[in-house]
């Protein structure tokens, strides 16, 4: 008997967001349609105005659907209350955004200990995973500082340290390196690619930059609210699909 294949961890489906203005509509995403399957690390790249962060709040549940659906790790969001999608964002998904959002009146380690207690989980902070990753950032030392007392490359590793507390099944990050020096981006690349190869986290990044999208399994190339192209990146991971695609097929 052949093996089923798995159910993918994120699934998006014919999805469309259209934006009003009166009585003008301006469609950001056009029936986009693909899968990311558990363990794959996928990389969404498009110049400005490509509808790839409109993409990002879709499948992170920030914000609905004009028309089609995303499927969690099983779960449709459309059939989600607001509170049933935020109990499902803190514990499965997490984000890592260009501006990093950090609450200037706390030190790292507060925004730290902050996100994870509203995260909801029951059980305490596992002190020796979060040394381990400050330890991997490279911002042991800097966790007692505020983040104005903090370059923005640390900035952005304590964010990622924030975000990967909760153990989280789903790493989005928007941008991530957007606002950083060649050297920080680097690290923060390397950082996802570890989550994605040690830690087993599902990695989606969009991105502007396709160097730092070719480190990725699989690339999606996003124009005008579609994707047009879909090809291999130097990840070249289990799931990628090898091949280059193009045209609305590369949607699947």
């Amino acid at each position: 008997m052949q093996a089923q294949a798995a159910s993918p961890i994120i699934l998006a489906e014919n999805l469309s967001k259209v934006y009003r203005s009166g009585r003008i509509e301006v469609p950001a995403v056009r029936g986009v349609s693909f899968a990311v399957q558990r363990g794959e690390f996928v990389a969404i790249v498009g110049p400005s105005g490509s509808g790839k962060s409109t993409l990002f709040y879709l499948l992170g549940g920030l914000t609905q659907a004009s028309s089609g659906r995303v499927v969690i790790d099983g779960v449709d969001f459309a059939t989600l209350n607001d509170a049933q999608r935020t109990q499902l964002r803190r514990h499965r998904i997490a984000f890592v955004f260009q501006k990093f959002n950090l609450l200037p009146t706390l030190s790292a380690m507060g925004n730290i200990e902050v996100a994870y207690s509203v995260s909801g989980r029951k059980e305490p902070l596992d002190r020796a995973y979060l040394d381990h990753l400050s330890d991997m950032l490279s911002i042991k030392g800097r966790l007692v500082h505020r983040p104005s007392e903090l370059s923005g490359g640390e900035q952005q590793r304590v964010a990622i340290a924030r975000a990967l507390v909760t153990h989280p099944s789903i790493v989005l990050a928007d941008e991530p390196t957007g606002n950083l020096d060649t050297k920080n981006s680097d690290v923060v690349l390397s950082m996802l690619q570890h989550c994605n190869r040690e830690l087993g986290q599902t990695v989606l990044m969009i991105t502007h930059n396709p160097e730092a999208a070719a480190i990725a399994d699989r690339i999606l190339h996003m124009r005008d609210g579609e994707i047009v192209r879909v090809e291999k990146g130097r990840g070249g991971g289990s799931h990628s699909t090898g091949q280059a695609e193009t045209g609305r097929s590369a949607q699947v």
